[in-house]
């Protein structure tokens, strides 16, 4: 994607950021305090908004990290260095989308800014894969006037007057006299009734007013999502869609925008059951609708046609396999005569298959998708210009689909146009697509949605030239008349097996210099995308080649991990070892003071029989000492010795 922005009194990027960023009170100054952001805005939004303008005026943060006693300052460095290398168009693009988030009607009280002095600015990025801007070749694009459109492949918000309609998703939008239609939608599991209308010419929102239908039995027009808008003559009308009360059958409801008043159509034949999420689109004078999800939660996969100038109801017995049963998904009609169905959900299972239905044998058929396949999506939205099917949003519950991708419909090859970073609204489910034109170019306009949060946001973009250009290749309509044969024909086109793509030659006999001028920035682009190939092939190398040595180091951690967990069951069991032989030894300690404590008191009994034997055999001494002395007595005294001793004993 390359630009070259041409400045003037109109706000076109840069001048709608130097205009935005005057409003806000940047004066773009590194040492700048910012009161005026600060007293504005929370600190969160201050900072990042100061972040953004160093980046698109400066570019990425290069200057020393503050010192830690001024946190202001350092808060401020860390968010300008956080955005890396952001490109100067996305960092603008960041900081009037965030500002318009804050304060969205900055731009009507915005009167006294100074603008930059007109100049050519050139703007060359083209979109990678992974959401990121690269530098390639110059393209010009020119810039003049109130919401023009200054980028090719790339979302903008142009700048809007008026008040925003309720943020909301799951929505009607439609196209009618240059005029964007917004009718109903849930917000906050509410349904909407309300009916708003974006001028194009003007980029301003307006409410539409509503008439009570003068009737004896007044008509009931119930607030409704998932419905479809479909432009009819001078009305809207309104198919299907979920209500708190819902109908047994479809309801088809007109908005005459000369008289302003709702009214409920009378139809004929066997009507559909009522549902919410299908697809309707105009064939002709007839409606083609298909699929759905009923209001008793049950998914369908039937087709009906109702014809808008009877307002007969048929339901179609189609041959073939059709799609399985689904809702939000997208449908497109190519060359009046195939349906083409893609995504949709149905309770658990999101699909990136695509359908083709033909018209006029009603035979449904599943043709082999070529080029870079989709995720599975559903919620998404999609338009038609010439032969191509732009598709943008949609998600799978975990996550919101960042890239808006085109289809050409007669060789079924999917392609990127863009993507976008982060929980934005163009990575939303439930939001809005639709066709408009400015200055001559046919544009995308996206409006709504919802990623976590509901979105009133639009946002533009203007398809490159590549897209608009017919392809050799196959001639519609016979190029989907026969997908087998047209899949094989484009298998072999490619030569895929023999690392080439073949170059398909353009026709557009009228426009060579055109052809010319875009063949040249294909080439250059491509060239771009090489570079960038080998680029991450080196780094996948690098990447591939550090992995390998983190596995090494890994690996010879838990070889030495596996190595210490031996020796830690080794010392565990000597230390178990020691642990028993200490119990061990402190058993035969108790043991021996046992013991001691026995020879202890043996000692102590020892000494007192020993006391008690001296005492013994002292009183034996003593008691010979007696007898020996009274038998000399008793012998002197007439008594015989054995007399005295028995007396002694007495």
């Amino acid at each position: 994607m390359t630009t070259m922005a041409r400045t003037s009194t109109g706000l076109a990027y840069p001048d709608r950021f130097y205009a935005a960023a005057s409003y806000a009170g940047l004066d773009g100054s590194l040492n700048s305090n910012n009161n005026d952001v600060s007293s504005r805005f929370s600190n969160e939004v201050a900072l990042i908004l100061y972040a953004l303008y160093q980046q698109a005026t400066i570019g990425p943060c290069d200057v020393p990290k503050p010192s830690s006693w001024n946190p202001a300052e350092q808060s401020k460095w860390k968010s300008w260095q956080q955005l890396g290398n952001m490109a100067t168009t996305e960092a603008m693009r960041l900081f009037v989308k965030i500002l318009e988030e804050e304060d969205p009607g900055w731009y009507s009280r915005a009167s006294n800014f100074v603008l930059e002095p007109t100049i050519d600015v050139q703007m060359n990025t083209i979109t990678a894969e992974n959401g990121s801007l690269v530098q390639t070749q110059d393209k010009d694009v020119i810039s003049e006037g109130l919401g023009s459109v200054v980028i090719y492949d790339t979302w903008i918000s142009p700048p809007i007057t008026g008040q925003n309609p309720k943020a909301r998703y799951q929505h009607g939008a439609a196209v009618l006299q240059e005029k964007m239609y917004i009718y109903g939608g849930n917000h906050n599991g509410r349904y909407l009734g309300d009916l708003h209308v974006l001028d194009f010419r003007s980029w301003t929102w307006s409410k539409v007013g509503t008439k009570a239908v003068e009737s004896p039995s007044p008509v009931n027009i119930a607030p409704c999502a998932g419905h479809s808008l479909i432009p009819w003559g001078n009305k809207l009308l309104s198919i299907a869609g979920h209500m708190k009360d819902p109908s047994e059958t479809i309801q088809v409801k007109a908005f005459d925008l000369q008289t302003g008043t709702w009214s409920m159509l009378n139809t004929y034949g066997k009507p559909p059951v009522s549902r919410g999420g299908q697809s309707v689109n105009l064939v002709g004078t007839t409606l083609v609708i298909f699929g759905g999800q009923g209001a008793n939660r049950t998914l369908l996969n039937d087709l009906y046609i109702l014809d808008l100038e009877t307002m007969t109801w048929d339901e179609i017995d189609v041959a073939g396999v059709a799609p399985s049963p689904r809702s939000d998904h997208a449908a497109a009609v190519h060359a009046e005569r195939y349906l083409l169905v893609f995504g949709g959900s149905s309770h658990a299972t999101f699909f990136n298959d695509l359908h083709v239905l033909d018209l006029q044998t009603m035979e449904w058929s599943k043709p082999a998708q070529l080029g870079e396949l989709p995720t599975p999506r559903a919620g998404h939205a999609g338009v038609t210009i010439g032969e191509n099917w732009f598709i943008a949003g949609g998600g799978d519950n975990k996550s919101g689909a960042s890239k808006t991708i085109v289809l050409n419909m007669s060789s079924f090859v999917w392609s990127v146009v863009t993507s976008v970073e982060g929980t934005v609204p163009l990575a939303s489910e439930g939001l809005s697509l639709v066709v408009g034109s400015l200055k001559g170019d046919d544009i995308l306009v996206s409006f709504g949605g919802y990623n976590g949060r509901y979105n009133s946001e639009v946002n533009i973009l203007n398809p490159s030239c590549k897209l608009n250009l017919q392809s050799n290749i196959t001639e519609a309509p016979s190029a989907v008349h026969n997908v087998t044969n047209t899949t094989r024909d484009l298998r072999s086109e490619f030569e895929i097996g023999q690392g080439k793509i073949r170059e398909i030659v353009m026709d557009n006999v009228d426009s060579k210099p055109t052809i010319s001028e875009c063949e040249k920035t294909n080439e250059r682009i491509i060239a771009t995308l090489k570079v960038e190939k080998q680029e991450l092939e080196s780094s996948l190398s690098e990447e591939k080649l550090q992995s390998l040595q983190l596995k090494q180091q890994l690996l010879e951690a838990e070889t030495r991990n596996a190595e210490l967990y031996k020796e830690l069951q080794s010392v565990r069991g000597q230390l178990g070892t020691e642990q028993s032989r200490c119990f061990k030894l402190e058993v035969e300690v108790a043991e021996l003071r046992q013991k001691l404590q026995t020879m202890e008191t043996l000692e102590k009994e020892l000494e007192l029989l020993q006391r008690q034997k001296a005492a013994s055999e002292q009183a034996a001494l003593n008691a010979k000492q007696r007898q020996g002395a009274s038998g000399v007595w008793g012998w002197l005294a007439g008594n015989p010795p054995e007399y005295t001793a028995i007396d002694n004993h007495a």
